[in-house]
């Protein structure tokens, strides 16, 4: 199948056949129909009124209606993703899974290069394949510590670094 290339700049499947209005929410005005997963893709970028910019980018780990993360996964994946990011860059602000359970917003403090994005995503997954237990997942610190998978979010993590060479392709 013949892929886009997306080098870092927002891309929207068109919504033309669906004759849908234009949505507040970013995501909901891309056609989900026309990407193909797993990629990252810069989603928006946003300019705060004291002139601090962030970055929203989709991190897509599964074809959207066709496959999902199970919640456990999802879960475990949240939780080493937002610890361990954080080891390669003090500019995460967030990693947030998207409720249809096939991938996560990375939220980042200024304007990056599109490429460094990919790194850090390379860097934090393949620290996700090594680590020894889920960061905490327990009652103390998380709301349903038993809801984890440690070797479920390393195999979803290993399944998205096998397409390292497909991420920045968003669209059929």
């Amino acid at each position: 199948m013949r892929r886009t290339p997306a080098p870092g700049a927002p891309s929207r499947g068109t919504m033309a056949d669906v004759n849908q209005q234009r949505m507040n929410v970013e995501s909901f005005n891309l056609d989900h129909r026309t990407v193909l997963a797993p990629y990252v893709r810069l989603a928006d970028t946003k300019v705060l009124p004291a002139g601090d910019v962030i970055q929203k980018y989709d991190v897509r780990f599964t074809q959207p209606n066709r496959a999902h993360l199970e919640m456990p996964v999802v879960h475990s994946l949240e939780h080493l993703f937002a610890e361990h990011s954080r080891n390669h860059s003090d500019r995460v602000i967030d990693f947030s899974p998207m409720g249809c359970q096939t991938g996560f917003y990375l939220i980042l403090q200024g304007t990056w290069d599109y490429d460094a994005v990919l790194d850090l995503v390379q860097s934090t997954l393949e620290d996700v394949t090594t680590a020894t237990e889920v960061p905490a997942a327990n009652e103390v610190q998380c709301g349903w510590g038993a809801n984890h998978t440690l070797t479920g979010a390393q195999e979803a993590a290993r399944t998205f670094l096998a397409a390292r060479d497909e991420w920045s392709t968003v669209t059929a």
